[in-house]
C-alpha cells in the first residue's frame, strides 16, 4: 500500500493506479484462462489506461471496443485479438473499422446484411449479439435483457431474419450475449441456461461464443470455480471457442482518486468542499448511483465527525455523500477514494472548465510515477 508521504508528493487530484494489485487481479483471470481454454479480452470501456497495456497483453488475448476509437486504441497499443461490437455501425467507420478489427460483432441482421459483402471480403470473423431475454438485476439502466431493449437479437427477431432469408447466417461464426453488470457466476449460470434454450439449436454452425462482461472475476467473494466449470462444461457441450470480456475486473481495486479539502461550510452540518467532483471526476457516483469508499472513513455517525462532501461545480447535485471521520477535516487535507480506476478516466469531463485530475501509478518497486498531466488547454481543445 502506498504511504501517505507518497499521496502527499504530487498535486491533487490525482488518479494513481497500482500495478501490484493490477498484476494480482490478471493472475486469477490468467488461471481462469489456463483452466478453462477460454479468452478474456479488456473491456476498454471500463479501465483504457494504456500504459498498462504491454503488461495486460501479457496475460490477457487482446481487447473489447464498443466503438472505432476504443478498437483503434486497443489495435495500435495491445496489438492482439481487436474485438468491436457497437449497436450500430455507420458507412463512414466501417472500412476503418474492418482493417483494425478481427472480431466484428452486429447488433442486427439488418446491419449485418448492410455490410455483409464487404465484410465477406475483408475476411475477418464476424457474429451477432442476442438477447437471451432473462434479466438478472434489478436497474434497467444496467440490463440489457430489460424490455425494450435496444441490445442484442431476441429469437423471434432471429427465427424471423432466418424464416425471410435462411442464407443469412452464411459468414457469422459466432454468437454474442451480454447480459451481466458486477455479479458473480450464479447469474452467469442462469443466463447461460436461457442462452442455450433459446439459441443452442444454431451453435452446431458456430465457431466461438462470447459470453460478453459485466463478470466481477477478481471480486473477493466471486465463485471462480463455478465459472471455470461452466466454460468447461460450455465448450464440452457445443465444442465452440469461449470469450469473455470484463472491463472492471482487471483493475478492480487497483486505483484511487487523491482529492484536498479546499473549504469547509456549514448548512445543517459541515460541508467540506473538495477540489474532484462527481459530475466530473467520477460520474457513476450520480448516474448508477453509489457511494465510493474512502480510506479511514465511515458511515454517517460512526466516527464522531461527520461531513457531506461535495465537488467545486455549479451542479447543486454534485455531492459525493455523507462520511464520518476520526479527526475533524482541515482545509488542505487530503482524502482518498477507494476503486477509482474503473469508469472514471474513461468517462471524466471537464464541465465548468473543471481540470481532469493528473494519471499516476505505482510501480512495482513502490515508486510514484505521474504519466500525465492535464490543463487549460484539455478543455479548450475539446470545444474549437
Amino acid at each position: 500500500m502506498i504511504s501517505k508521504e507518497q499521496l502527499n508528493s504530487i498535486n491533487t487530484p490525482f488518479y494513481l493506479v497500482e500495478e501490484e494489485a493490477l498484476i494480482k487481479n490478471l493472475k486469477i483471470l490468467k488461471d481462469v484462462k489456463d483452466r478453462s481454454g477460454c479468452k478474456i479480452l479488456l473491456a476498454q470501456k471500463a479501465f483504457s489506461m494504456f500504459h498498462f497495456y504491454p503488461l495486460i497483453s501479457e496475460y490477457l488475448d487482446g481487447t473489447a471496443s464498443s466503438g472505432l476509437h476504443e478498437a483503434r486504441l486497443g489495435f495500435e497499443e495491445m496489438g492482439k485479438e481487436t474485438h468491436i461490437f457497437s449497436p450500430a455501425f455507420t458507412e463512414r467507420e466501417i472500412d476503418e473499422i474492418l482493417k483494425i478489427s478481427d472480431h466484428l460483432v452486429f447488433n442486427s441482421f439488418s446491419q449485418w446484411s448492410q455490410f455483409k459483402d464487404k465484410c465477406i471480403n475483408a475476411g475477418k470473423k464476424y457474429g451477432i449479439r442476442v438477447n437471451p431475454e432473462v434479466s438478472t438485476q434489478p436497474n434497467p439502466l444496467y440490463d440489457p435483457c430489460a424490455p425494450g431493449s435496444r441490445l442484442g437479437v431476441t429469437l423471434s427477431q432471429f427465427e424471423a431474419a432466418l424464416a425471410a432469408d435462411p442464407s443469412v447466417l452464411d459468414g457469422i461464426s459466432g454468437l454474442h450475449f451480454h447480459t451481466l453488470c458486477e455479479q458473480n457466476s450464479d447469474a452467469l449460470e442462469t443466463t447461460l441456461g436461457a442462452f442455450k434454450k433459446r439459441f443452442g439449436m444454431y451453435l452446431e454452425k458456430m465457431e466461438w461464443v462470447n459470453f460478453g462482461g459485466g463478470h466481477h472475476i477478481t471480486r473477493a467473494d466471486y465463485d471462480v470455480e463455478r465459472l471455470v466449470t461452466l466454460i468447461n462444461d460450455f465448450k464440452s457441450e457445443f465444442g465452440v471457442q469461449v470469450y469473455l470480456e470484463p472491463g472492471e475486473a482487471i483493475a478492480l481495486n487497483a486505483g484511487m482518486l487523491v482529492a484536498s479539502v479546499i473549504d469547509i461550510i456549514e448548512n445543517a452540518g459541515k460541508i467540506a468542499i473538495l477540489d474532484v467532483s462527481a459530475a466530473c471526476h467520477m460520474p457513476d457516483v450520480l448516474e448508477m448511483p453509489y457511494r465510493p469508499g474512502i480510506m479511514d472513513s465511515a458511515l454517517p455517525g460512526e466516527k464522531p465527525f461527520t461531513y457531506r462532501l461535495g465537488g467545486p461545480t455549479c451542479l447543486a447535485g454534485d455531492v459525493i455523500g455523507d462520511y464520518s471521520f476520526d479527526a475533524p477535516l482541515e482545509i488542505g487535507g487530503r482524502l482518498v477514494f477507494m476503486d477509482m480506476a474503473i469508469y472514471t478516466m474513461v468517462k471524466n469531463n471537464t464541465f465548468n472548465g473543471i481540470n481532469l485530475p493528473a494519471i499516476a501509478f505505482v510501480d512495482g518497486s513502490g515508486e510514484v510515477q505521474t504519466i500525465k498531466k492535464f490543463g487549460y488547454s484539455d478543455f479548450k481543445n475539446r470545444l474549437g
